[in-house]
């Protein structure tokens, strides 16, 4: 199988706990290869653009308030079947739900603060990574 790409952020309360060393250690033994990672903050604007999908639902606000309430990792990982294998890895949005071993189960604290963000499909994963990086900083 060629390789895939998917896109995944590490959320302000990880990175805010010091979870980051730990996160990335565990997706690279997952077998992801890191094409490109940035440590940015993001402004309203442009988390209402990058969840303007949900922009309708009743939790929106407070999902633009946590993800700008402190810095982000970006990061563009490449392995076989990528998408399908980092949704496994990171485990259930609910932490509680999430099985052993999983990033969530180790590093989330609520189905909020959930640590990280893996895309749910081929498309969302370049339409992710696009938004977050630039084809020069893309290995």
């Amino acid at each position: 199988m060629k390789n895939t790409r998917t896109f995944t952020m590490i959320k302000p309360d990880a990175v805010l706990n010091n979870y980051t060393g730990p996160i990335i250690e565990h997706i690279e033994k997952a077998g992801f290869k890191i094409i490109a990672m940035k440590l940015k903050n993001l402004s309203i604007e442009q988390a209402k653009q990058f969840y303007k999908i949900h922009e309708e639902k009743p939790f929106f606000n407070d999902l633009i308030q946590y993800i700008t309430s402190g810095p982000i990792i970006a990061a563009i990982l490449e392995k076989d079947n990528a998408v399908e294998d980092f949704r496994t890895l990171i485990g259930s949005t609910n932490p509680a739900e999430a099985d052993e071993g999983t990033i969530r189960r180790l590093y989330a604290k609520s189905i909020d603060a959930n640590a990280i963000h893996g895309s749910d499909s081929n498309e969302n994963a370049e339409i992710e990574s696009n938004f977050h990086f630039s084809q020069e900083e893309i290995i």
